[in-house]
């Protein structure tokens, strides 16, 4: 059973809608359970600027599909929602990003974990850092990496997770 954290991100539409909704059809995948949901957070765009605002949460799921397999189903929970790829780092209706696979080191044309840019990016660590718990490999660092990230004040609560996920996990 793989140990595995997302990040989830959205800007167009009904942004909290958009983020139920793929964590819901996560949780419909065969072979994933929700483990725990990070609080939403309402982001200032990185890299492209001229967009609108992200609500960014994580999600931790135990899972006994391998990367690539999971890779797949999260990509189709893209399309389901609509994501489309026109400009990098551009608006989208949603985005799913595998950060951390237990301990594995993957570098592949279509996977790389641990996600390259996760550590550079306070709405990514954020939200994580929520999930994490002790005996996590990268608990001792996840603070600092917050502290030199560029992006930190742009990172503003927007709900909690009860208040928009109940108890459905």
């Amino acid at each position: 059973m793989y140990k595995v954290f997302l990040s989830l991100g959205s800007n167009l539409g009904d942004r909290e809608s958009n983020l139920i909704e793929a964590v819901r059809k996560i949780s419909e995948i065969s072979g994933v359970k929700i483990d725990k949901v990070s609080n939403i957070y309402e982001t200032e765009p990185v890299g492209y600027l001229e967009q609108g605002n992200f609500l960014n949460m994580a999600v931790k799921i135990l899972t006994e599909l391998p990367p690539l397999e999971l890779l797949e189903h999260l990509q189709n929970v893209e399309n389901m929602l609509k994501r489309t790829r026109e400009i990098r780092w551009g608006p989208r209706t949603i985005d799913i990003d595998i950060l951390m696979i237990d301990d594995l080191k993957i570098n592949t044309k279509e996977l790389v974990i641990p996600h390259p840019r996760m550590f550079e990016r306070a709405f990514v660590l954020i939200p994580l850092k929520e999930l994490i718990e002790t005996g996590d490999s990268f608990i001792d660092n996840i603070n600092a990496c917050i502290d030199n990230c560029d992006d930190k004040k742009g990172v503003l609560p927007y709900k909690k997770a009860e208040e928009v996920f109940g108890t459905m996990f």
